[in-house]
C-alpha cells in the first residue's frame, strides 16, 4: 500500500480508554513503516462516519479503523452509499483493534491487531461485500451482520445495563431476556419467495461468520461470496434456548431442527412499526423495506 494515504479514524474511549492511549505508539509504528496516515479522532456517536464521508469526498481511500465494531461501522456507513454508485473507485479499510475486540476481522486471524497491523504494512487486501439496509428514515450499510427479534433484545439491554462488564456482560443480557421470551413475527420475503409469517426466536443476516467477539453465528457465512447467511430461527422455549444459544459459540447452534440457513441476496420486509436491529454491535429502532447485498465493493486489509 506504499504512496495510499490512510486516514485512521480513532475511537479514543474504546476499549475503556486503552485504544486511545496505545493508539498512537501502534499508528507510529505504522507510519514508520511507510504508510501515511492522518489521525482523526472521534467526539461522539456519529462522529466516524461525518469523518470518513468529508475524506471521501476529498479523494482519500484508505482509512482505518481504530477502535471496536462500531468504528468500523460508522466508517462504512460513512464511504457508503456513494462508493457502491456506477464508476466510484473501491476504498480500503483496515482495522486497528486496540484494547476492544472486532468481530469481523475474526472471519480472518485470531491474532487481532498483530495480523491487522501486519496486514497494513504487507499490503494485503481482501474484496469483500457490504450489504445494505434501506429503511423508512434512510440507508444503513454493514459489513457483519444484522439480527432482528431475541439477539437485538439481548444487545439493547446489554448496552443499556450490563456494557461495563465486557463478554460476561451479553450472557447477562441472555439470562435477562430469555425470562421474558417474546415471539415474534417479520413478514419477509427472501430472494422474491413467498413471504415468510412465522413466529420466530430471532433472525440474523449475516456477511460473517462472528458476532460480539466470539460467538459464531454463521459457520458458513463468507464475506466475499456474493451472498449473505440468513439464520432463522424458530420458535423456542426458555429452557431450550438457554441450553441451545451457549452453541453459537462453535456454531454448532445451527444443528438444532429449529435453526434454518440458507444463502441469499435480496430481502424485501413488509412491517411497518419500527423493531430494533443490531447491526454490527449498534442496536438501531428501524422500519426495514429491503435488503441487499453489494458484492466486492469494499477491500480490507486482512
Amino acid at each position: 500500500m506504499s504512496g495510499q494515504k490512510f486516514v485512521a479514524v480513532v475511537n479514543p474511549a474504546a476499549g475503556g480508554g486503552r485504544c486511545g492511549k496505545q493508539s498512537p505508539r501502534v499508528i507510529g509504528d505504522l507510519r514508520a513503516s511507510g504508510l501515511d496516515i492522518e489521525v482523526l479522532e472521534t467526539t461522539h456517536a456519529g462522529h466516524g462516519i461525518e469523518l470518513a464521508r468529508a475524506k471521501y469526498r476529498e479523494g482519500v481511500r484508505g482509512f482505518i479503523g481504530v477502535g471496536g465494531d462500531g468504528t468500523g461501522y460508522e466508517i462504512v456507513n460513512g464511504l457508503f452509499p456513494e462508493a457502491s454508485e456506477p464508476g466510484a473507485e473501491r476504498p480500503t479499510l483496515g482495522f486497528l483493534p486496540l484494547g476492544t475486540g472486532n468481530s469481523f476481522l475474526r472471519d480472518f486471524t485470531t491474532d487481532g491487531a498483530a495480523h491487522a497491523i501486519a496486514a497494513l504494512k504487507e499490503g494485503r487486501r481482501r474484496p469483500i461485500d457490504v450489504i445494505r439496509v434501506d429503511h423508512r428514515d434512510g440507508v444503513l450499510h454493514y459489513i457483519n451482520l444484522m439480527s432482528i427479534g431475541f439477539v437485538a433484545d439481548v444487545g439493547a439491554v446489554t448496552n443499556r445495563r450490563f456494557k461495563r462488564f465486557g463478554e460476561l456482560g451479553y450472557v447477562f443480557g441472555v439470562v435477562t431476556k430469555t425470562a421474558v421470551l417474546r415471539h415474534a413475527s417479520f413478514p419477509m420475503s427472501v430472494d422474491g419467495g413467498e413471504t415468510d409469517y412465522g413466529p420466530v426466536t430471532f433472525v440474523s443476516f449475516n456477511n460473517s461468520r462472528f458476532t460480539g467477539g466470539k460467538m459464531m453465528m454463521a459457520p458458513n457465512a463468507n464475506p466475499s461470496d456474493g451472498l449473505a447467511d440468513l439464520i432463522r430461527v424458530g420458535k423456542m422455549g426458555r429452557f431450550t434456548l438457554l441450553g441451545t444459544f451457549p452453541k453459537i459459540f462453535k456454531g454448532t447452534h445451527i444443528e438444532h431442527p429449529a435453526v434454518t440457513q440458507s444463502q441469499i441476496r435480496r430481502v424485501e420486509f413488509f412491517g411497518h412499526e419500527p423493531i430494533d436491529a443490531m447491526i454490527d454491535g449498534e442496536v438501531l429502532p428501524i422500519v426495514p423495506k429491503t435488503l441487499t447485498v453489494l458484492p466486492s465493493v469494499l477491500e480490507v486489509a486482512a
